[in-house]
């Protein structure tokens, strides 16, 4: 059981991808078009982690059980280590591929926490990522259309000459690192409560990843949209109707499933159930003190 386990986990988490098996993301990101590159992280990827729900965990119970110290520690290393590459890099979408790397940390972290907040908040943290992953990688594709450059420096006071441009992204970017009141705040609290509440020290660590997260995406916000209006990008066109009609939606998800997540989070939880009965484990009891 063990072996099959190990084939089916480095299959999925090779797709998923999570530290070391994760260094073809930023060269494909890198490389496709902005819908190609959304199509990745936003939908493909997931295949990844759902299947490490659906298969490796049902299939392989007490496999899975055994391994979850080493991939918990893998995950934490691809939150720390996808954010810290993030905060380096100097274009913009290997910045949003490390950043994605980071994020899949999170969703695994949740996965092999196995406790109902930890795989419930993972499984909303799929279709969290989803969105806000989508409406930055869009954005900067219009960015870099615009400007023909990928690189963070040729950018400069975006904001001045295309102000809903620079506000729609600074929506994606306040998502990604996961601002109260926008979808993946609610999938990453549960993920790091439902980790915390069975591996403290992991879901410690891991917290370190939102601290490098608004490191990265704040910096990123304010080297290309802040500060004085670059030549090549003084006459940059803001975001046409049709533009802004394939962002919007998107960006109401975020606000909505920010606010009110029950619509998704009664279709998970009743498959957290299924999931955790399968693998025959229970939420750890709180520690309460007998009254005297």
């Amino acid at each position: 059981e063990r072996w099959l386990f190990l084939g089916f986990f480095f299959a999925f988490a090779v797709k998923a991808p999570l530290w070391p098996l994760h260094t073809w993301l930023p060269n494909a990101m890198q490389e496709s078009t902005a819908p190609v590159a959304v199509l990745i992280t936003a939908v493909v990827d997931k295949v990844g982690t759902f299947a490490m729900l659906r298969f490796c965990l049902q299939l392989f119970p007490e496999a899975s059980k055994w391994a979850t110290p080493v991939i918990l520690v893998l995950a934490v290393i691809s939150i720390i280590y996808g954010a810290l590459l993030a905060v380096g890099q100097r274009d913009i979408k290997r910045l949003i591929a490390y950043a994605s790397i980071s994020h899949f940390g999170f969703i695994v972290m949740g996965i092999f926490a196995m406790t109902s907040q930890g795989q419930g908040g993972a499984t909303l943290y799929m279709v969290n990522h989803g969105i806000s992953t989508a409406v930055l990688m869009l954005i900067a594709g219009f960015l870099i259309s615009r400007r023909g450059s990928r690189l963070i420096a040729d950018f400069g006071g975006v904001q001045k000459v295309a102000p809903v441009l620079a506000g729609t992204f600074l929506i994606g970017g306040l998502a990604t690192l996961s601002l109260p009141g926008l979808a993946p705040f609610v999938s990453e609290f549960l993920v790091l409560v439902g980790t915390f509440t069975r591996y403290p020290v992991i879901g410690i660590v891991a917290t370190f990843g939102i601290v490098l997260a608004a490191l990265y995406t704040l910096v990123l916000y304010q080297r290309t949209m802040t500060g004085p209006v670059k030549p090549e990008v003084a006459a940059m066109p803001d975001l046409r109707v049709r533009e802004i009609a394939v962002v919007a939606p998107l960006v109401v998800l975020l606000v909505f499933l920010g606010v009110y997540p029950k619509p998704v989070t009664d279709v998970v939880n009743p498959a957290v159930k299924q999931t955790l009965s399968d693998v025959q484990k229970k939420d750890p009891q709180p520690e309460v003190e007998a009254a005297k």
